[in-house]
């Protein structure tokens, strides 16, 4: 049995869940550490909807599942508010922008 979970697949399905997971989780942590905690914690635990264990996990505890087309969407609005309403983004503005 360790032998096939060792042999997972690598599909471009995974990689895009395991390089937004880390965005978004990475997200998290700068909202932790330098604008407020609440929005930074928040990142943290959706940042785990996209790690590929995490959601199967989920799915074989509960039997529901995160479908694609939602994780798009709120991968999409996660972005959308951090760069464009959040303090976050007017840190980065300051940073890259303003210099």
């Amino acid at each position: 049995m360790k032998e096939n979970a060792m042999q997972r697949r690598l599909t471009p399905s995974s990689v895009i869940g395991w390089v937004f997971g880390i965005v978004v989780f990475a997200i998290g942590v700068a909202n932790v550490f330098l604008v407020h905690p609440v929005p930074g914690i928040v990142y943290l635990f959706l940042s785990l909807i996209y790690f590929p264990p995490a959601n199967a996990l989920l799915k074989e505890k509960t039997g529901f599942y995160i479908p694609r087309i939602v994780k798009i969407i709120l991968g999409i609005i996660i972005i959308q508010f951090t760069l464009g309403v959040s303090d976050l983004g007017d840190m980065i503005d300051d940073v890259f922008i303003n210099k």
